[in-house]
C-alpha cells in the first residue's frame, strides 16, 4: 500500500489537442502515462492527480478521460487544474466512480492522514497579478483552509496537501500558501501546471521550514508516478 502523484495528465480522448508544442517527450504522452502507471500502483494503492486532467470542455467531453483512469489501478484522489473546464459539482463528480474522489472544500484519507487541497492560483509577483488575480488567489487560500480546517476538526494532525499551481511566484518567496501549511504544521505538498524545462527552476522543490514539496507535473517527471510515500 502506498501512496503516489503525478499531474498535469492533459488527456484528450474527446479533444484534439496535442501537447508536443511542450516538446517532442510529450509525442503519445497519454500512452506513456498509462504505461507507466500500470507497472507501477497495486490495486490497494492511492494516486493524487494534481490537476489539468482532461481537455474536455463538459464533462461529455471529459468522460472517456475520466473512464481510462477509472480503469487504472488504485485509489484516486484529484483536484481540479486551470484547464478542467468541465469540473461540475463535487456531489455529481463523486457519484461517478468508486474508486476516484475530487477534492474541493473537504478531504480524504490515506492511513492517518488527512489529503487536502485546492486548485490554487498564481503568486503575488512583480511581472502580472491583477486585482482579478488577487480575487481568485484570496477565494483560493479560503478554499484550502476549508479543506485543511476541516481535517483538523475531525483530530487529524498528519496533512498532506495538493494543489494544482505552485505554492510560490517565481522567485520562490512566500505566499498566503505557505504561510497556512507552516500554520497548520503541513507535512508534505505536492502541485503541478509548471511545463518545459525553462519553467521547471522556478519549483519549489525539497523541504522548506520543515514541509516536503514536491512537483509532479509529468514531464517533469519523465511521465511516471512519484511515490510519496508507503
Amino acid at each position: 500500500m502506498a501512496l503516489y502523484a503525478i499531474g498535469d495528465l492533459h488527456f484528450g480522448k474527446a479533444v484534439n489537442k496535442p501537447m508536443d508544442i511542450f516538446g517532442d517527450n510529450w509525442d503519445n504522452h497519454t500512452q506513456k502515462i498509462i504505461d507507466n502507471w500500470k507497472k507501477t500502483v497495486n490495486n490497494d494503492d492511492t494516486v493524487l492527480i494534481a490537476g489539468d486532467i482532461s481537455w474536455g470542455i463538459n464533462l461529455n467531453e471529459a468522460m472517456p478521460d475520466l473512464q481510462d483512469i477509472h480503469n487504472l489501478p488504485g485509489k484516486k484522489i484529484l483536484v481540479k487544474g486551470n484547464h478542467d473546464y468541465w469540473w461540475a459539482t463535487i456531489t455529481k463528480l463523486n457519484k461517478l466512480f468508486d474508486d476516484m474522489k475530487f477534492l474541493q472544500n473537504n478531504y480524504y484519507i490515506y492511513k492517518d492522514y488527512a489529503i487536502c487541497g485546492t486548485r490554487g492560483w498564481i503568486c503575488p509577483n512583480k511581472n502580472k497579478f491583477d486585482e482579478e488575480d488577487e480575487k481568485i488567489y484570496k477565494r483560493e487560500i479560503q478554499r484550502l483552509r476549508l479543506s485543511l480546517d476541516m481535517a483538523k476538526k475531525d483530530g487529524f494532525e498528519k496533512i498532506i496537501v495538493m494543489t494544482h499551481y505552485p505554492p510560490t511566484n517565481d522567485d520562490l518567496e512566500e505566499s498566503e500558501f505557505t504561510k497556512t501549511y507552516k500554520q497548520y504544521n503541513v507535512k508534505k505538498v505536492v502541485y503541478g501546471h509548471l511545463h518545459g524545462k525553462e519553467f521547471f527552476k522556478y519549483a519549489l522543490e525539497g523541504n522548506k521550514d520543515g514541509i516536503d514539496y514536491t512537483l509532479v507535473s509529468c514531464d517533469y517527471t519523465d511521465f511516471k508516478l512519484v511515490k510519496i510515500m508507503e
